[in-house]
């Protein structure tokens, strides 16, 4: 498999796309969709098969020996024997993405990319930088903990993630991993470590401590490509067509569905499931990406982003007709409009592109809570905010239709936001918590470093 960058059109072995997070042209890296192989007759009936299908296609030049501990590696962690069920509920198929150790469908990619990436680094030491708005940086964690020659910092926002997102994040303890509060959003610390990656002189630091840089973020194939199988998988417990519906933040789980329709799985429309801040769910609609100037902390603070790493990369292939230098002289220009004018729009033939795939909804924090109590009462099952507002989204533009099921990823559990069932629901539905859970609350706190934005750099050097 060859991969490309989004800017320059830079080619990059998949282990070099792990090793590096960022491309060197401060784009992303993404698979030559010429190069993709269809997923006729392959076997997707479990995780472990889609995982080896999917891993084989895109990530071939890793040894079958390293994919294979990869994916070892992610049952180990996720020991039921349906690890990502699909549960019917109220007429939605729920793809159940949180039964890994955060509770996050983080956890599933992030429970191989450590094995990627160490295969990667060659013996070479690794120092990751990661933003989060919740999710991501606790399996993050979680994944490197103990994990020999990485380090790993996380930033997440002091104020917005959630109580449980917050202690998964300060309690671990292990030498290797390291959280920072900043006192700021996911964008800033998304626009800090992402100028990090590009800082010749943070770059330099790095080399003279023999230290390389790289990101646990979706802006790493080794995030991205792991979260395709799991679209995959629905697609052959269902047997038909059927219809995604995803909240999406930083674009990267929808964008892994797209994939998967890439590789043949047979998805219809994928569908952008946004809260208030709604600058995916507008893109999609309009083709024009204007991250305005609005920002709001919700209760689904995963998707409290305004600028959303993914997007590039599903930009070059809505450009992408053959030639990799023309795919990459758009994006470029609409990355210089992002820059210069604050938005940027498609081109006719791009638009027309993303409207034959992509669908946006937006529920309010009212209507997340709504919903959230509907499900409980109407069927008994407990969803969390994020998953809450895809399911509003689905009901809202009339799915299920056309005779075909419509999945929704169940992206987190429930018991990660204590504090917005405690409202929506008026009582405590929290009950018999996971053993993980419950022990977050008896563990002392070993993360305690809060900083200013102009500082974070600052916080690269000291551990490099």
């Amino acid at each position: 498999m060859k991969f490309v960058s989004t800017r320059k059109g830079i080619a990059a072995s998949g282990p070099e796309t792990v090793f590096q997070g960022l491309a060197p042209d401060g784009g992303l890296y993404l698979p030559l969709p010429d190069a993709m192989p269809k997923a006729d007759g392959a076997d997707l009936s479990t995780l472990e098969a889609a995982e080896r299908f999917v891993t084989g296609a895109l990530f071939d030049d890793f040894s079958e020996v390293v994919r294979e501990e990869a994916i070892r590696r992610l049952l180990s962690r996720f020991p039921d024997a349906d690890p990502i069920p699909l549960r019917e509920v109220d007429g939605m198929q729920m793809l159940e993405l949180f039964h890994g150790r955060t509770g996050a469908f983080k956890d599933v990619a992030l429970s191989m990319l450590p094995v990627f990436m160490r295969h990667a680094a060659n013996g070479k030491r690794v120092l990751i930088l990661t933003a989060t708005s919740g999710d991501t940086g606790s399996a993050a964690m979680q994944g490197f903990a103990g994990v020999d020659g990485t380090e790993i910092i996380v930033y997440y926002p002091a104020t917005g993630t959630s109580r449980i997102q917050k202690l998964q994040m300060t309690t671990p303890s292990e030498p290797n991993v390291h959280a920072v509060g900043i006192r700021g959003n996911f964008d800033d610390a998304q626009a800090a470590v992402k100028r990090i990656f590009a800082s010749k002189e943070m770059q330099d630091a790095a080399a003279k401590a023999g230290v390389t840089l790289s990101s646990a973020n979706s802006i790493n194939t080794g995030r991205l490509i792991p979260q395709i199988a799991y679209y995959m998988l629905a697609g052959a417990k269902l047997g038909k067509a059927f219809d995604v519906v995803v909240p999406s933040g930083n674009f990267g789980n929808i964008l892994a569905a797209y994939y998967a329709k890439k590789l043949g799985s047979p998805i219809g429309e994928l569908v952008v499931a946004s809260n208030v801040n709604d600058v995916l769910s507008r893109f999609v609609k309009t083709g024009v990406y204007d991250p305005g100037e609005k920002f709001t902390v919700t209760n689904s603070p995963s998707m409290d982003i305004r600028i959303s790493s993914n997007v590039e990369r599903l930009l070059w292939m809505l450009n992408y007709d053959g030639d990799v230098a023309a795919a990459c002289e758009e994006v470029a220009r609409l990355m210089s409009d992002l820059k210069a004018k604050g938005r940027y729009e498609l081109n006719d033939a791009a638009k027309a592109r993303l409207f034959a795939d992509f669908r946006g909804g937006v529920a309010t924090l009212e209507e997340t809570e709504s919903e959230m109590r509907r499900l409980e009462e109407k069927c008994g099952y407990l969803v969390d905010p994020h998953t809450a507002v895809a399911t509003k989204v689905a009901k809202d533009l009339g799915y299920p239709k056309a005779g075909r099921p419509v999945v929704v990823a169940a992206t987190a559990t429930a018991y990660k936001f204590p504090e917005t069932c405690a409202r929506a629901f008026g009582r405590d539905m929290l009950v018999d918590p996971p053993p993980a859970f419950a022990e977050l609350e008896r563990l002392p706190i070993a993360q305690t470093m809060t900083v200013d934005l102009v500082e974070i750099d600052s916080t690269v050097r000291n551990l490099l």
